[in-house]
């Protein structure tokens, strides 16, 4: 939306330059995109007088005449239409720039023109070529054309949000500016002169469709001569990007402008029988629009019509049959209020913008229609000559009821974070015409004025408020942030534990908290709790581990042919307590059988082991920053294959279980080649690293050394890592393992167990006489620890 700022200053006068009202406006919620400075495209134009006009002796078209300016009198050329004597006119003085056009006192078919009288194309402020440019009588002779037009100003381009329709006009910018800089706002001065003939004599209003139009008013105006507008009235127009057309049209544009009120002029003798209707169109009825186009309309469709037919489509466009004409002499001018939804439905139904439109539907003061009427009236009356009849007829079925917002305004300071008195919080909301009553203590009772569809809750009144106090006013303070629960923990671990398994491959199942007790007797597991009155014995017991699950889903599958599969749960296990509820923990169980990565024409695939699902569950832990778990030999757990299992140890608690099913579990579920893990993620949780720290790249390159041990057959690779680890060496890095043999050549009840020792420096490169030094250490203390080197 484009506004002058001088059109603004006439409602506030404030002395303040272009920028600084911008970034008042801005930080007051009604955005400002920009600031555009227009002024006169010539130089040298003063306003002049023609005193004397005679033909040319040598041109039938054109004229001589004298133009009067203070110090001289000039002849001029001229070939206008409208040149008369006694004319204030726009002269363009010999030198003067007519945009690029420079003018020089020549001769013309042999006669002197000593400059030229321009048209208004000629001085670039519009596209009239018809005639020169005619001043008003009272034009100062000799003064600058362009300061006499006010033609120097500044374009204030705005950006309301939609809520607030009532900022797209003039005035509802001016109260904006007024209530947040204080400046008092001043309206337009009406004086209506009315006939004695009363307007109800000439007009007879009837709404049928009062939900649709709660209000309609109209007035009564004759002897109208239709004509070009006032200069300074098209120049505002065209400067917030409006097309001029004629002045009774003109002036309802205007005052849609400056009040935010749509208006609509009907040529009153084309209206049948001096009645309008207010009414809902026929399914597929047909109406031609001001634009020449013909509409179909729906039943939902408002129509403005006469006794006889539709005239207008109610706050969309006017229709034309009854547009405003040269010849006309006798209108009807509407102000009404039209329900945003049915307007903006309207147009969008019809794909119908326009500029009445586009403020009806996003809502116009019901209260505004009267005023507004007027304010048009008084201005036809005086620059279309027009005779007023006395009064407006005000068809009002649905009253304006102002809506009460309770609001504490203990709770308003809380909620903006500053120090607020009462004084300045009801000052704040005067300024913005808001009725205040004071109830009790803090609580007040606010009514918006009419125009603020935008005020219905408390949070609505506390932003006003901060609005007019000044968002930059609000101190700066660090919010008080409550520690992480470890329910928020809990859940993001959860999440990253998920997103992990679906990474390697796995698909998420949700399987039964209710199992049949036959499934955890085949596993071995303790008995949960007994349902008192299950609906079957399949689901009689509450589960204590998720594994019973996700077996039966893959027997299920594996029934129906599906050999490879991946699944994954994570959800709540049950376990007994003595007299008390079941203790509910959090468990994380994956199920693999067939291929892990499969088959196609180059590879055979890989099937899943021990090794595979280990390496999940070691992904995890790394992704968790849990380092010291210890993968221990399962131990009276028959669930597990007895050489290919392992228990998951932190601190000598067991946290979890992996490894291929036992063969007897494996045919109970009518299996082959099934491999399982279920951790503990109530206390993956507590172990969990918080706080991720950066660790950036070896800079320095290492060494590793291998050592190979003779160590007793029931020795577990991770007991050697971990006695290496403890010798601690200075530059030791980490320590993998790589092989592991018994058998001929060595002895019984031995094997060779086969380690590699990384060496590395963080700042430095190390020498081989460090990472021996390094490995010696290393040799003495596992020798010290009964551990043959061989």
């Amino acid at each position: 939306m484009r506004v002058p700022l001088s059109w603004l200053r006439e409602f506030v006068d404030i002395d303040l330059d272009p920028e600084r009202i911008a970034e008042i406006l801005t930080m007051g919620a009604v955005e400002v995109e920009g600031v555009e400075e227009v002024g006169p495209e010539f130089r040298g134009v003063v306003v002049a007088e023609v005193s004397r006009v005679w033909p040319h002796p040598n041109a039938s078209r054109l004229s001589l005449c004298e133009v009067k300016i203070p110090d001289r009198v000039l002849q001029v050329v001229c070939g206008a239409p409208n040149l008369r004597e006694g004319a204030k006119v726009a002269f363009a003085l010999p030198g003067a720039d007519l945009g690029g056009m420079r003018i020089e006192a020549r001769r013309i078919r042999g006669e002197l023109s000593e400059g030229m009288i321009c048209s208004e194309a000629e001085l670039r402020i519009s596209e009239d070529a018809s005639g020169i440019m005619i001043l008003e009588p009272d034009a100062p002779l000799g003064a600058d054309l362009g300061e006499y037009l006010g033609l120097r100003d500044y374009i204030l381009e705005l950006s309301p949000t939609p809520n607030r329709g009532d900022c797209l006009s003039v005035l509802g910018i001016a109260r904006e500016l007024s209530a947040l800089t204080g400046v008092p706002l001043r309206l337009p001065d009406i004086r209506l002169e009315e006939e004695e003939v009363g307007a109800e004599e000439f007009i007879k209003v009837e709404i049928l469709a009062p939900d649709h139009c709660p209000r309609y008013t109209a007035r009564y105006l004759w002897d109208i001569k239709v004509g070009p507008s006032p200069f300074w009235m098209r120049l505002r127009l065209m400067r917030s990007g409006m097309r001029p057309i004629n002045n009774v049209v003109d002036i309802t544009n205007y005052v849609m402008l400056e009040l935010g009120q749509p208006l609509h002029a009907f040529d009153y003798d084309r209206l049948r029988r001096r009645k309008i209707v207010v009414r809902l169109a026929e399914e597929g009825e047909r109406f031609v629009t001001l634009d020449g186009k013909e509409r179909v309309l729906d039943h939902q469709t408002l129509m403005i019509c006469d006794a006889e037919g539709p005239v207008a489509i109610g706050g969309v466009m006017g229709g034309l049959d009854s547009e405003i004409e040269e010849g006309t002499q006798r209108v009807l001018l509407e102000s009404a209020f039209f329900a945003p939804s049915s307007i903006r439905r309207t147009s969008r139904f019809l794909r119908l913008e326009t500029e009445a439109s586009y403020r009806f539907s996003r809502g116009v003061d019901p209260e505004l229609a009267p005023y507004a009427s007027a304010r048009a009236a008084d201005l036809m009356v005086r620059y279309a000559q027009g005779k007023l009849a006395k009064g407006i007829v005000d068809v009002y079925p649905r009253p304006w009821r102002p809506p009460k917002v309770y609001v504490n305004i203990g709770w308003v300071r809380d909620f903006l974070g500053v120090d607020l008195t009462e004084g300045e919080a009801r000052d704040y909301l005067e300024r913005l015409n808001m009725k205040v009553e004071v109830l009790s203590g803090d609580r007040w009772e606010v009514i918006p004025p009419s125009y603020r569809f935008d005020i219905q809750r408390e949070v609505d009144i506390a932003e006003e408020i901060g609005r007019l106090k000044g968002y930059g006013k609000i101190p700066e303070r660090l919010p008080r942030l409550l520690p992480l629960s470890r329910e928020v923990e809990r859940r993001d671990l959860e999440r990253k534990l998920k997103e992990m398994m679906v990474g390697y491959g796995f698909y998420e199942v949700l399987t039964y908290s209710f199992i049949s007790p036959q499934s955890m007797e085949v596993l071995g597991i303790s008995e949960g709790l007994r349902l008192l009155n299950p609906l079957s014995e399949e689901g009689s017991v509450m589960r204590t581990s998720l594994l019973p699950g996700l077996l039966e889903v893959a027997r299920f599958n594996s029934n129906r042919g599906i050999k490879d599969l991946r699944i994954f749960e994570l959800r709540k296990v049950y376990l007994p307590q003595d007299r008390e509820l079941p203790r509910e923990e959090k468990r994380l169980a994956a199920l693999a059988m067939g291929n892990f990565w499969p088959r196609w024409w180059r590879e055979k695939g890989r099937a899943v082991d021990f090794y595979v699902m280990k390496g999940c569950v070691e992904g995890i832990l790394q992704e968790l920053g849990i380092k010291d778990v210890e993968f221990v030999p399962p131990q009276d757990v028959s669930l597990l294959h007895p050489g290919q299992g392992a228990l998951l140890r932190l601190d000598a608690k067991r946290v979890g279980l992996l490894g291929r099913l036992a063969p007897q579990v494996e045919e109970a579920f009518e299996l082959q080649g099934v491999y399982v893990f279920e951790l503990n993620v109530e206390e993956l949780l507590q172990r969990a690293e918080k706080h991720k720290v950066y660790r950036p790249l070896p800079r320095f390159p290492g060494i590793y050394r291998d050592i190979a041990l003779l160590v007793d057959e029931d020795m577990a690779a991770e007991e050697g890592m971990k006695l290496v680890l403890e010798c601690k060496p200075p530059v030791l890095e980490r320590v993998e393992f790589l092989d592991c043999y018994s058998g001929p050549p060595l002895p019984e009840g031995k094997k060779n167990l086969a380690l590699r020792l990384y060496f590395r420096a963080e700042d430095r490169t190390l020498t081989d006489e460090e990472a021996n030094e390094g490995q010696e250490k290393v040799i003495k203390a596992l020798k010290g620890a009964g551990l043959q080197l061989r």
